[in-house]
Order: structure tokens, then C-alpha cells, then sequence
């Protein structure tokens, strides 16, 4: 029989929902009947409240790599190159230490050699330093950088004899080495610079040139504390002993020097080749691990350790040739 001939018979009376289902058709009752269940489900959630549900925070970010330490820059101008008997250092407002070889050498330091000590200082540019016995020198300025235009280096021989071998400062820039009294232009040579104790009797400053151990002979300039140039010596052992001339200004005076004198300072040449020739090689090694800190990256393997690589792939096998079993 067709459902839309099917009606409930009118005997059966009751209601639900408010809704009278007598005589109701059998379409008509199952749409009325999908709508009132779909109100009653819309209603659900307020009678009977579904639990939460928890909500999981997102993961936090990944802590950040930890920074590396920085690298403490490396503001030495020199090293000592030898060391015989005690010799020490002054820095700043800090009390004398004890140098050893090797020890690196600053900007402002004044160093100082005892009774019966020698010590030889190189520097950044291979300028060579000897110094003899109860010697004090300051180095006041040191400026060096390889092609650069603005080289300069200041030394101050306060006390003593100090032996020097000027090097690539004095070539490409400004080397001035002071005394008490006077200051030197150095034009890339050796000398001797003697300044006696304050007091001694009959006894001046000296400004030495000697030749360079290849034979090359520079020029020394020599000047008053004012600036006015008062000679220059151009030629091998020659010399200057400084002296008050007239009104009590300063002059530099030829000085012959004896024959005990050239003797004494050839030992002392000596001394300073010795300290020039170690001080060069460590100057090199000092530059060189100053080139491969500056050049290697944070990441670089070390020297030395094979570098890690991933399997490698076997080689395919040419057609035509077994292979080995």
C-alpha cells in the first residue's frame, strides 16, 4: 500500500511534545518527528555540559646555541728574543716583574736589566733592541702594520747602553729613538746609544752608527728636545757625544772613539745579532698564528684530523671487466 494512503487511525488520541498526532499521515509524522529530535539535540549541550577539553600549549622555542667566547685580542708590539742573568717589567702603575723568553712586550712598557744581564727585545717590525747591563728603556710608541703609511715607533733610552737594529718601522715610517736630552731620527740602521748616570763626572751621552751586518750603513739624525737639528752621522763608527755648548744649549760634538771603546762595542754588536737572528724567526711564527686566528673560522676542523665524510658510493664497474672476487 503507498505511504501517503496510511494514515493513523483517529481512535488512537495522544500527544507528545504538545503536538496532536491523531490523524496524522505517516510522512507527515516522520517529518515532525526528525524536527523535534533536532531541537532536542540543539538543546543538549546545556542540559548535560561536555567536559573541556584540555588544550596543549605549544612547544616552547629550541634554546638559542650558546655564543662563543670572544677572542681576546692580541695588542703585543714584541717578545723577548734572549735573556741572560734578570731583567723586568713595569706596566702602568703595577709593580716590576720578572720577564722571561719569550714573553710578549706592550705598548708603554718600561723595561729594565740588572747587574752583570742582558736582554734583547724584537718587535713586531724585526727593529732589534740589546740591551746591555743596568739599562732602562720605555718604549713610548709602536705603530706597525705591513703596507701601511702610518709605521711609527718611539723608544726612550733612559739609563744604560742600548744596541739597536732598525728594521721595517724606520723603511716605511717614523722611528725616533729619545734620550734625556736629545732625540734621533733612525734611517734604517745600527747604533749604539750610551747614556751615562746622572752625575757622572766627565761623562756625555753618545750617539753611535755601525754598519749593518750586510754592510749597509744608515743615517742618524740627531736633534734637541726643542726640535733643531744639530748633525748627522752617515758614516760607519762614527759618532756624537752631546754637550752643552754656548748659553747652555745643546750640541752635538764629533766624537773619536777610542780603541777599548770599539772593542767593547764589538762585543756588543755582537750580542745584538744574536738577539736579532732568534727574534726574526719568532717575530715569523708570531705572525703566522696571528694570520690563522684571524683566518679560521669558528667551525674549522682541527689540524690534523681527517675530515668526516659520508660513505661513499662504490663505483660502478666498466662493461666488459670482471670484477675481482
Amino acid at each position: 500500500m503507498p505511504c501517503s494512503a496510511v494514515t493513523m487511525p483517529l481512535s488512537v488520541g495522544w500527544r507528545f511534545a504538545g503536538i496532536s498526532w491523531a490523524g496524522m499521515k505517516r510522512r507527515e509524522f516522520i517529518t515532525l518527528l526528525s524536527g523535534t529530535a533536532a531541537a532536542w539535540l540543539a538543546t543538549w549541550p546545556a542540559i548535560w555540559p561536555r567536559p573541556a577539553r584540555a588544550q596543549n600549549p605549544p612547544p616552547p622555542p629550541p634554546p638559542a646555541p650558546p655564543t662563543p667566547p670572544a677572542q681576546a685580542t692580541d695588542t703585543s708590539v714584541g717578545q723577548v728574543a734572549t735573556l741572560q742573568g734578570s731583567a723586568t717589567v713595569v706596566r702602568g702603575n703595577a709593580s716590576a716583574v720578572a720577564l722571561k723568553t719569550a714573553d710578549p712586550i706592550f705598548k708603554n712598557d718600561t723595561l729594565a736589566t740588572a747587574l752583570d744581564s742582558t736582554l734583547g727585545i724584537t718587535f713586531d717590525d724585526q727593529t732589534t733592541f740589546s740591551l746591555s747591563p743596568n739599562t732602562r728603556i720605555v718604549v713610548d710608541n709602536f705603530v706597525y702594520q705591513a703596507g701601511g703609511k702610518a709605521n711609527a715607533a718611539t723608544f726612550n733610552v733612559a739609563l744604560g747602553t742600548a744596541s739597536f737594529v732598525a728594521s721595517l718601522v724606520a723603511q716605511t715610517g717614523d722611528m725616533k729613538i729619545t734620550t734625556p736630552s736629545a732625540s734621533l731620527g733612525i734611517r734604517g740602521t745600527t747604533g749604539i746609544v750610551d747614556v751615562p748616570q746622572a752625575g757622572a763626572a766627565a761623562a756625555a751621552p753618545t750617539i753611535k752608527l755601525y754598519p749593518d751586518s750586510d754592510g749597509h750603513i744608515g743615517q742618524i739624525e740627531v736633534f734637541d728636545r726643542q726640535g733643531a737639528r744639530l748633525g748627522a752621522l752617515t758614516q760607519g763608527a762614527s759618532a756624537f757625544s752631546l754637550r752643552p755648548g754656548a748659553g747652555g744649549r745643546l750640541t752635538a760634538v764629533p766624537y773619536q772613539i777610542p780603541p777599548q771603546e770599539l772593542a767593547r762595542d764589538r762585543g756588543v754588536l755582537q750580542r745584538l745579532n744574536v738577539s736579532h737572528n732568534i727574534g726574526r724567526q719568532m717575530t715569523i711564527r708570531r705572525q703566522q698564528q696571528r694570520s690563522g686566528n684571524q683566518q679560521r673560522p669558528n667551525n674549522q676542523r682541527q689540524q690534523g684530523r681527517p675530515q668526516q665524510r659520508g660513505p661513499v658510493p662504490p663505483r660502478p664497474k666498466q662493461p666488459g671487466k670482471p670484477g675481482k672476487r
